[in-house]
């Protein structure tokens, strides 16, 4: 009997909703490992704070100073490029590892600034990250288009932000600042639909537990990013 015959039932269809149940337990673990990256991060960061030795350890020392500079620089490279080779377990050691360098590399905030401060940017982080992220994934618009603008303004940032080093404008820093506010808010949004767009794509349990890793270590940077941008905003008056 042919398969178009009226007095057939067609078999249910179960892949839109597998795609569905894939896509929601992929999302689900990114924020989890984000959230867990930023837990690492915070400890880190105010552990090395809060001891002298520490600090002098970290930031008096130029071997360790730049050694953990490249080694982040290094992971940064190396998780997204051999991803595939790595299993999901050390690929998600090495973002728990790049977390907590970047918070002993961010320890010096809480003696540049209020506690006060830091804590009220970071609920301004939480809430315009939030905000972007759900935008992000649930919209219907295309943002491949925003995105490549958005990575060709970081780079022309990271440019300007090399050029005031030397330069030490507080007018060029307020700008820059701004700027780098602009382009996390909208990589936030376009990061978050380009997980959410693979996480549709690959439905491998193994491939999308990595993805997720590597999703979460993107929207971490997002969210990082965006905090040390606003921190120089709101608490430029901090600083002595």
């Amino acid at each position: 009997m042919e398969y178009n015959d009226s007095r057939m039932t067609p078999p249910p269809f179960y892949g839109g909703q597998e795609v569905v149940r894939q896509t929601n337990a992929v999302m689900k673990r990114v924020y989890v490992r984000m959230f867990i990256g930023l837990l690492v991060s915070a400890f880190c960061a105010l552990g090395v704070a809060s001891s002298q030795a520490a600090l002098q350890f970290f930031f008096g020392n130029q071997i360790v100073f730049w050694g953990m500079f490249i080694a982040m620089l290094a992971m940064a490279w190396i998780i997204p490029a051999r991803m595939m080779k790595m299993s999901s377990g050390a690929v998600l050691g090495l973002f728990v590892l790049f977390s907590a360098l970047m918070g002993c590399w961010m320890a010096p905030i809480f003696i540049a600034y209020r506690l006060g401060t830091i804590v009220y940017t970071f609920f301004i982080t939480a809430g315009t990250f939030g905000a972007m992220s759900v935008y992000g994934y649930f919209t219907k618009s295309d943002l491949s288009k925003m995105g490549s603008f958005l990575m060709m303004a970081l780079f022309g940032l990271i440019i300007a932000m090399v050029v005031n080093i030397f330069w030490a404008n507080s007018t060029m820093e307020w700008i820059i600042s701004i700027v780098g506010v602009l382009i996390f808010t909208g990589l936030t949004a376009w990061d978050t639909q380009q997980v959410k767009a693979m996480s549709r794509a690959n439905l491998d349990p193994a491939l999308a537990d990595k993805l997720a890793t590597m999703g979460a270590m993107n929207l971490y940077l997002d969210f990082i990013n965006l905090f040390l941008f606003l921190l120089r905003i709101f608490g430029g008056g901090d600083r002595d």
